[in-house]
């Protein structure tokens, strides 16, 4: 194991995880890592099978005595979210993160850590090494494309699990139970830009917005943090009230359940008011800056000259500009008995120019599936209003929590009896595969553990190491008690 994580406790769990950070695993690529745990399974002579989506099964035997227990599935899934900092000489789709340890967090030098779900699978692993907990018969599910709308669950052969109390570890909040998730939508609108030839006289200008945070659009919405795409369109905006611009392209975000940290745009404009242009610009994303001092106070913006050889026409480039400031991005509803939670809420996520067409891919998140359905009628009606076209992606429905289950009242139990105290019961924003996973294995009662991880899905990305030691213990004591 890495020196940095050498002597943390537990030490299986740690050992597990450092290995996964030197696979690469982004989503759609997870075939290494499924190797990886294929190999740690036949060592053990452990029992595995896979589906035709590559999702994989894991058979660990009971502890002597316990062998008539219910099976218990641990599910969790192989994929990450891979994000660095441009700069940075270590990559996670190819297997380099620097991993180190600041106090009581394990992080990532400038790029993802992946403890989002490298906790849960390393967990799952542990507890099959761990000869100290008594649990029944376990299977061990890893998923694949958790990161890509949920994809793997969704394509999960149910005829691989057989058990009905599952336990997903992809949960994020110490000191609660998750029972519940939000269920999405997505939204691609396109807008074909009317393109004419650069006008001779014409600068071409590379905009560049930087220095946003980021962060997972489900767990992080709720922080107010900026998103890269609609700051960008913004100032963008307010510059062409001052001297009107041609629109080349725009693009932004490099994965649809990420807030976007950077956004860029080529526009064309007559040279003698590219001074104009420059000032605006930056007079409004000082103003911009303001708003967001308390969560993203190094936005940058940087203008350089470009090139191109067309430009969509006036009245295609006002509507592109149009519609990123009009599609909602941020909190739209909190949850009604569930204080400070998110119920609702839309975030733009990517923005790309293909072939001349700008595309703005949106993610629409809700514990409430009526809710689901009103803000996607407000797209739809922001994409006839501004002459573009939209796709529909339904992608999974709600979990909706089941207050009276058994696996849950074991869990609470388990809680009081190592804290001395009662856990919250949570429903989390953002996409758990339990929401998938709830239909493809008829009667199957759930629960989602897991450690505080802060930054998913962005540089930086930290997991508490004191909050990992008080979830494997969770983990632990609830197997003991489900087989008893």
């Amino acid at each position: 194991m890495s020196q940095q994580l050498d002597g943390l406790e537990p030490g299986l769990l740690w050992k597990r995880f450092f290995e996964l950070t030197s696979i690469a695993r982004p989503s759609k690529e997870e075939g290494k890592v499924r190797e990886h745990v294929l190999a740690w399974a036949a060592a053990r002579d452990f029992d595995a099978s896979a589906d035709e989506a590559g999702n994989v099964v894991v058979r660990a035997p009971a502890s002597p005595g316990r062998e008539q227990a219910a099976t218990v599935v641990l599910q969790s899934h192989l994929d990450m979210v891979c994000e660095r900092d441009p700069t940075s000489p270590f990559d996670p789709r190819e297997g380099r993160i620097d991993v180190r340890v600041d106090g009581d967090w394990v992080t990532a030098d400038a790029t993802t850590l992946g403890a989002d779900n490298g906790i849960g699978v390393a967990a799952a692993m542990a507890v099959g090494d761990d000869t100290s907990i008594e649990h029944g018969p376990l299977e061990l599910l890893f998923t694949v494309s958790e990161e890509q709308g949920l994809e793997g669950a969704k394509a999960l052969d149910p005829s691989i699990v057989s058990g009905r109390l599952l336990i997903n570890l992809d949960g994020t909040s110490d000191g609660a139970l998750t029972v519940g998730c939000a269920g999405s939508d997505h939204t691609v609108l396109r807008l074909p830009l009317r393109s004419v030839p650069l006008p001779s006289d014409h600068v071409v200008l590379r905009v560049g917005l930087s220095g946003a945070k980021g962060g997972h659009s489900g767990a992080d919405i709720g922080n107010g943090r900026a998103n890269a795409i609609k700051v960008l369109g913004r100032t963008l905006s307010a510059a062409y009230e001052a001297t009107a611009f041609g629109l080349v392209s725009i693009e932004g975000g490099v994965s649809r359940n990420a807030i976007p940290r950077e956004a860029r745009a080529l526009v064309t404009l007559p040279a003698m008011t590219e001074a104009a242009f420059r000032t605006s610009a930056a007079v409004e994303l000082e103003s911009i800056g303001g708003r967001y001092a308390e969560t993203d106070d190094d936005l940058a913006l940087s203008i350089d000259r470009s090139a191109a050889a067309r430009v969509a026409d006036a009245a295609t480039s006002r509507r592109a500009l149009d519609l990123v400031e009009a599609i909602p991005t941020g909190v739209i509803a909190i949850a009604p008995g569930f204080a400070e939670t998110v119920e609702t809420s839309t975030s733009l996520t990517v923005a790309s120019t293909l072939k001349g067409v700008v595309e703005l891919a949106s993610m629409t998140r809700s514990s409430n599936a009526s809710a689901l359905d009103d803000v996607l009628a407000s797209m739809q009606a922001i994409a006839r209003l501004g002459g573009g076209e939209i796709e529909v992606r339904r992608s999974y429905p709600p979990w909706e929590p089941r207050l009276d289950s058994p696996l849950l009242a074991s869990a609470e139990r388990s809680f009081r009896r190592l804290f001395d105290a009662s856990p919250a019961r949570a429903v989390v924003h953002g996409g758990l595969e339990c929401a998938v996973l709830g239909q493809k294995l008829p009667g199957v009662e759930m629960i989602s553990i897991g450690p505080e991880i802060v930054g998913a899905h962005a540089p930086g990305e930290m997991v508490r190491i004191s909050s990992t030691q008080r979830f494997y213990r969770l983990l632990g004591a609830l197997l003991d008690e489900l087989s008893r």
